[in-house]
């Protein structure tokens, strides 16, 4: 008998043929008991149906390999930095829509999300009204955003737009947030920063967001990029090249 965690159906309701005319949904949790809840809340909703549960992404990448046009209903917590990795996700299935849940909403990860590709970022404690809501709506073609994200989106393309149109125009770095900078160009993690720097990862988490919000840029590819153009950091005879960093996916 296949476990809860299992990413293929354990019904015949959610057969391709059957749900053909259903929003197919991936529910991919970490957590037990978030998956059967969600699954209940679904299981009364004639328009919605569960197709595959996964609770780590090497499950999630098997669902989608065989419904790629699927609803995911994803654990921010699957992901390492969120943000980054919901590219790799979306490039490599193009055709499905994700639904990030997250345990606190977070101005520089929704922002980073949204611009991932993301079509939702909702709390943990969503009601399930409003998480068939959302379903139906990302289904539809919407994107689930609040206004508190609005804002911050909006906000965060105007300070990239600004910085675009003034390229001259110098940010102001600290001492620290240059040598982060530094570490990132060299294709170091958040963890190798921290122990370089003396500090901790959601320390250097935060000042990331600060270098973004300076810069204009949304992730790791983007500050590497505008390091080149912009020459952030003045090349010297010991100054190795600048790595162009990927997003990274962690299985739990």
């Amino acid at each position: 008998m296949k476990s809860d965690s299992t990413t293929l159906p354990t019904d015949s309701n959610t057969s391709e043929e059957t749900s053909q005319h259903h929003i197919r949904v991936i529910l991919a949790d970490s957590q037990a008991i978030y998956r059967v809840g969600m699954r209940k809340v679904f299981a009364v909703e004639d328009d919605i149906r569960v197709v595959a549960q996964s609770e780590n992404l090497d499950h999630l990448h098997t669902a989608l390999e065989r419904f790629p046009t699927a609803l995911v209903i994803l654990e921010a917590q699957l992901l390492q930095e969120p943000a980054e990795a919901i590219p790799a996700l979306v490039a490599r299935y193009p055709l499905a829509r994700f639904i990030v849940q997250v345990t606190k909403v977070d101005e520089g990860d929704t922002v980073g999300l949204y611009r991932g590709g993301v079509k939702g970022v909702v709390p943990r404690s969503i009601s399930p009204n409003q998480l068939v809501e959302c379903v139906r709506r990302i289904a539809s073609g919407d994107t689930w955003i609040d206004n508190q994200s609005i804002s911050w989106v909006l906000e965060a393309y105007r300070s990239q737009a600004a910085t675009l149109m003034n390229p001259r125009t110098q940010p102001q770095l600290s001492p620290k947030e240059l040598v982060i900078i530094g570490c990132i160009t060299r294709g170091m993690r958040n963890k190798e920063i921290a122990s370089q720097v003396g500090t901790t990862e959601q320390v250097v988490k935060n000042y990331l967001r600060k270098i973004y919000d300076k810069l204009g840029v949304s992730d790791r590819l983007e500050l590497a990029l505008y390091c080149l153009h912009h020459q952030i950091l003045k090349p010297g005879p010991d100054t190795p090249p600048i790595n162009v960093p990927a997003p990274t996916l962690r299985s739990r």
